[in-house]
């Protein structure tokens, strides 16, 4: 994306600490003097907020929704997003930090799901085209442990949450793919290290890619 700001994503599967690194990566950069803005997907917008609250807690009447309704639905929320919040930030000269974003759709409901990569891609065509981020920082933790921390957590299970363990697991290979496919913008890190450990190695592979001075 051309502007100012610079736009970074945080990807991975469920309990691997996205949420911790986003703040502990907006209070380091804010010490250099920079603008954040921190948000998340999906979700961001009070528009995408109420899709976020359709996706991950459906009405009763609807049970899941097909894995194609919800990339739909992912997208439209996107497409919201970008256009009231991470574009005019961006330009604004604001670095932002959102949680989950296009890789997660490709990971979840491509990957683990089964909705063709040829909609996908045109559903991202059609919703974020060049807008996407410069660099994206994939947590990656096995799914064992992942479990072990949403079990700790005092919070229910969302929908998405709640599936089974064979569908996790392709989450997470699909953002290993995605990685690996896509190695100029994307750096795989430990989620297991300790949250200061991890903000430390995420710091250094955004001042590595991004150039930001210190």
């Amino acid at each position: 994306m051309s502007g100012l700001g610079r736009f970074i994503t945080l990807e991975g599967g469920e309990g691997v600490g996205k949420s911790t690194l986003a703040r502990a990566l907006k209070e380091a950069l804010e010490a250099r003097g920079l603008k954040i803005v921190l948000t998340r997907e999906p979700g961001g917008t009070p528009g995408a907020e109420e899709l976020r609250r359709l996706i991950l807690t459906p009405p009763e009447s609807v049970g899941q929704w097909p894995p194609l309704a919800e990339a739909l639905m992912f997208y439209a929320a996107r497409r919201d997003h970008l256009e009231k919040l991470i574009t005019p930030s961006v330009r604004s000269g604001a670095w932002v930090i959102c949680d989950r974003f296009s890789d997660s759709t490709r990971a979840y409901q491509m990957a683990a799901g089964g909705v063709g990569r040829d909609s996908i891609e045109a559903l991202e065509r059609i919703c974020v085209g060049d807008a996407g981020p410069e660099l994206t920082l994939v947590l990656d933790l096995p799914l064992a442990a992942s479990r072990q921390r949403m079990k700790a957590r005092s919070t229910k299970d969302d929908a998405i949450e709640s599936r089974g363990a064979d569908y996790h697991e392709r989450v997470r290979q699909g953002f290993l793919d995605i990685a690996k496919a896509n190695p100029h913008r994307c750096v795989v890190l430990d989620a297991s290290l300790a949250p200061d450990v991890l903000a430390k190695a995420a710091l250094s592979a955004i001042d590595t890619r991004l150039g930001v001075a210190r």
